[in-house]
């Protein structure tokens, strides 16, 4: 699915978007996710029913009863002797409790059936799809809870943002009351902090795509840049190295080179790692390309094996979101010629009666794909793959993994920037690489081609989605210079029947120019910690849809306003149920 920002479609159109340009038309969740139970409603009297009254204490001058020897109040005989029950009537047994299941633990029957420890691999995706099925517009708390938010927090978070809507005298835009309580507090502080104030008069963005650009203009600082970052680049941004440290690592041998940043980890002086690795050795095992060229330039030779997808000829690998399949020939052709022994296993989030309408060459192209022993799945969700049986028993297995220009569709009348829809691109990258933890083996790689410059699915998405689930950044490299760049590029849409971009002249999609496009690299380097739960962005609620004064509800109002607010809210609904828009 390609990155591309979209002319808006007339105000007020809706129904018939086009979604944006790329590959695939990925969508936030799966099939066969089912909301969790409500949440637990706290228990109050009903109407009418008083509350226990508290027990009186005793007049100063009433007579207290005797004591006995235990300092117990005595009873009378009659008082200790047991009551015999009436043989006739049988003691009542109180009713069984009958247990309240608890909304983040119990699933409902409609559920799928979750392996235990494939559930934090799917768990991100059910919470999305609750909290637009749930739709709680007068407890933003609750709705936060369910995102996995610190409760504690809250009052103070949500003062923070009333603050800011009165200091930008912006009390009443919904829309952007819906970005900052998507931010979090150090976030906030920092907006306060800061003397930036949105434009309300500007010409072609709205208050809260200002704030959501200004805020994460802050993150991709702290991140670096998008743009081609070569193996010891990544290295100095993942450890926070000085130029002078990065100097000796760029004019290190492969070997050397390999060994640092393999050994690395931050307790040994860097100066001391690059004497051992000067000592050691060069690997004899001439069955393993990464010991190939020991002394030639390490940046330069390291960088080749990204380029021409040296990867593990044992392991099995997998391709997401290729519409018309034509990568997944390319990289199948390209293992076959290497001798590689480990599967391709190609998937098209369409099914294949709608890739045939799209694409004449499809079954021919499936074909070819078995010939070379590849197996080809349809229907698949690469956020949901823990729940798809397709994909079971392969925990660990594979060992690369390609995503080539991810997008999870365009709204008619909106840029991909704007708030009321980016969340679906960021979630996307954030719960495929939480997926994929429990489906790359370890060291395994992953390449995810996108444009630098993308609005949607950003670069910083995909980059801190990586990182904050394991995925090590090894290198960012320009997709011209990838081995594997020339295959049949597609939109992911209805647009393929007649037009699609020119693959043999480098052609890149709308709006994006060719050499900003970008393959970012990582490598799975999982620890024995445990991974809190995925944080997930935010949807707008139905009632913000209905305020919101942005894109195609600019010109609306009245019911025609609601009407459009409950038609996207409802598309969104079907996409992170997996029902196919566009």
């Amino acid at each position: 699915m390609a990155e591309q920002e979209e002319e808006p479609i007339a105000e007020g159109e809706f129904e018939g978007d086009v979604p944006a340009e790329g590959d695939e038309e990925l969508m936030i969740n799966g099939d066969g996710g089912e909301e969790f139970d409500a949440l637990q409603e706290e228990e109050v009297p009903e109407e009418g029913e008083e509350p226990p009254a508290e027990e009186e204490a005793p007049a100063e001058d009433e007579e207290l009863p005797p004591l006995d020897e235990d300092g117990e109040p005595a009873m009378d005989e009659a008082e200790a002797a047991p009551e015999e029950p009436e043989a006739d009537v049988p003691a009542e047994e109180p009713e069984p409790e009958v247990p309240v299941k608890e909304e983040e633990d119990e699933a409902d029957d409609g559920e799928p059936v979750v392996e235990e420890h494939l559930k934090d691999a799917v768990e991100g995706s059910l919470r999305l799809k609750r909290l637009l099925s749930r739709d709680d517009t007068d407890i933003p708390g609750k709705r936060q809870k369910l995102n996995g938010g610190d409760e504690a927090q809250r009052p103070i978070h949500q003062a923070k943002v009333k603050q800011l809507l009165a200091k930008w005298n912006m009390k009443t835009d919904s829309v952007v009351k819906h970005v900052l309580d998507n931010m979090s507090f150090d976030e906030l502080r920092h907006m306060s902090d800061s003397n930036f104030v949105p434009d309300r008069w500007n010409q072609r963005k709205s208050p809260s795509e200002l704030v959501a650009a200004q805020i994460l203009d802050m993150k991709e600082r702290k991140l670096g840049g998008g743009s081609r970052c070569d193996v010891v680049g990544a290295f100095k941004n993942r450890w926070k190295l000085d130029r002078e440290k990065e100097t000796k690592l760029r004019a290190l041998t492969h070997k050397d080179l390999r060994y640092v940043i393999s050994k690395f980890d931050g307790k040994m002086p860097l100066e001391d790692l690059i004497t051992e690795a000067s000592a050691e050795f060069a690997d004899g095992d001439g069955d393993s390309t990464i010991h190939a060229c020991p002394d030639r330039p390490g940046v330069k030779t390291m960088g080749r094996f990204n380029r021409l997808e040296l990867i593990d000829p044992l392991a099995d690998c997998a391709v997401f979101g290729d519409a018309n399949l034509t990568f997944a020939m390319l990289l199948a052709k390209h293992r076959k010629e290497l001798g590689h022994v480990g599967r391709v296993i190609a998937t098209t989030f369409e099914e294949v009666e709608t890739l045939r309408e799209r694409y004449k060459e499809i079954d021919q192209s499936i074909q070819t794909l078995e010939e070379h022993h590849a197996e080809v799945y349809h229907g698949v969700d690469c956020t949901r793959i823990a729940i798809d049986p397709r994909f079971q028993g392969m925990e660990g297995k594979l060992g690369a993994v390609y995503y080539n220009f991810p997008h999870s569709g365009a709204i008619g009348g909106f840029f991909d920037s704007h708030p009321m829809v980016n969340w679906r691109h960021e979630n996307l990258m954030r719960l495929f690489f939480r997926a994929l933890r429990s489906f790359v083996k370890p060291g395994g790689c992953v390449k995810v081609s996108s444009n630098s410059s993308a609005v949607g699915v950003r670069y910083s998405y995909i980059v801190g989605s990586a990182i904050e689930n394991e995925f090590i950044h090894v290198e960012t490299m320009p997709f011209l210079e990838w081995h594997l760049h020339r295959y049949g590029r597609s939109y992911g849409d209805r647009r393929d029947v007649y037009k699609r971009p020119d693959a043999k002249n480098n052609q890149s999609y709308n709006a994006q120019s060719a050499v900003a496009d970008m393959v970012y690299c990582f490598e799975f380097a999982p620890s024995d910690k445990t991974l809190p739960k995925q944080q997930i962005r935010m949807p707008p609620t139905l009632k913000t849809l209905q305020e919101c004064k942005d894109g195609p509800f600019r010109n609306l109002s009245g019911q025609s306003k609601v009407n459009l607010a409950n038609q996207l809210h409802e598309r969104f609904m079907k996409e992170v149920s997996g029902i196919h828009v566009g």
